[in-house]
C-alpha cells in the first residue's frame, strides 16, 4: 500500500533509539527524507549507522530541545537544507521514573522539562511554518502515564497528561490551517525506558525487576508488551494522507490493559 510519503520531509525527534528509531526506519522505507533529531551525537551516529546497514540514509542534527532557542535554530536548518518540514513526530524526552519518596520539587521541574517542554518547544517552529504553507502532520508519542496513574511516574505521568491537552488544543487551533495532530499513547515497549521504569518499581517496591515485569505483562490482554515497530507503524498512517480527516485523536496503543472509553 502506498501510503503517499515518498519525498515528504519527515523530522523525528528522539531517533537515535527506540521508538524513535523504529519511526526513522518506518518512514525511510516509505521513500521519506528523515532528519532524526537528538541531543547525542554519538547516539545518533550509532543510529545512522545501524540503517546504512538496512540501505536507509537517516540525516541527523544533534540538538538539545529542552532549549527552545536551540529547536528553533534546528528547525530552521533544517528547512534550509531539505526544505519544508511535512511531518513531525516527536519521541525525544522521557522524564525518569522516581519512587514517591524520591520525588521532590526538582524532580518535578525535571519531568516537565524533560518531556513537557522538549515536545512544545520542537512544535512551536514547526506548526507555524505549517500553517502558513497550509499543509502538515505532527504526531506525538506521548504514552498512557498521561491517562492512568503510577506511583512512580507521577512527574512524567503530568507531563503526559499536559501534553495530551495540548496536542488536542492545537489540532483545534490549526484544523482549518490543514495542519493536523494527532497522539500515539504506548504502553510498555520494548525500549530501555521498561528497564528503567522496573528499576525504580524495584526500589520502591522491593520485588525483583523479572517478578515486577511478568505480573505487568499479565495485566495486558494481548499478553505481551508493544515492540517499537508497532507503534511506528500507527506513526506512519497518522502522518500519511491516509489519516487525512484523524485530527485531535488520542490513540492508545497498550495492548487492552486500560479498559476506558
Amino acid at each position: 500500500m502506498d501510503l503517499g510519503l515518498t519525498g515528504r520531509v519527515v523530522v523525528i525527534t528522539g531517533a537515535s533509539k527506540g521508538i524513535g528509531l523504529a519511526c526513522a526506519a518506518a518512514f525511510l522505507r516509505e521513500g521519506a527524507t528523515v532528519v532524526g533529531i537528538s541531543r547525542s551525537v554519538e547516539h545518533l551516529q550509532a543510529a545512522r549507522r545501524q540503517l546504512q546497514e538496512q540501505g536507509l540514509a537517516l540525516h541527523v542534527e544533534p540538538a538539545d530541545l529542552a532549549d527552545s532557542v536551540a529547536a528553533q535554530v534546528v528547525m530552521e536548518r533544517i528547512e534550509d537544507d531539505h526544505g519544508p518540514i511535512d511531518v513531525l513526530v516527536n519521541c525525544a524526552g522521557a522524564a525518569r521514573r522516581t519512587p514517591p519518596a524520591e520525588l521532590d520539587a526538582q524532580a518535578l521541574h525535571a519531568s516537565m522539562q524533560a518531556k513537557y517542554f522538549t515536545y512544545m518547544h520542537a512544535i512551536d517552529p514547526v506548526i507555524r511554518r505549517m500553517a502558513a504553507r497550509g499543509r502538515g502532520a505532527i504526531v506525538n508519542v506521548v504514552g498512557q502515564g498521561g491517562r492512568q496513574a503510577n506511583p512512580v511516574h507521577i512527574g512524567g505521568g503530568a507531563a503526559n497528561a499536559a501534553l495530551m491537552l495540548a496536542s488536542v488544543g492545537y489540532a483545534t487551533a490549526y484544523a482549518g490551517k490543514g495542519v493536523r495532530v494527532n497522539v500515539i499513547n504506548p504502553g510498555m515497549t520494548r525500549t530501555g525506558r521498561v528497564q528503567e521504569g522496573l528499576e525504580a518499581s524495584s526500589r520502591a517496591t522491593g520485588k525483583s525487576k523479572d517478578e515486577l515485569l511478568a505480573a505487568q505483562v499479565e495485566e495486558i490482554p494481548l499478553g505481551r508488551i508493544a515492540e517499537p515497530e508497532e507503534i511506528a507503524n500507527v506513526a506512519l498512517f497518522l502522518a500519511s494522507p491516509l489519516a487525512s480527516y484523524v485530527t485531535g485523536a488520542v490513540i492508545p496503543m497498550d495492548g487492552g490493559k486500560t479498559g476506558a472509553i
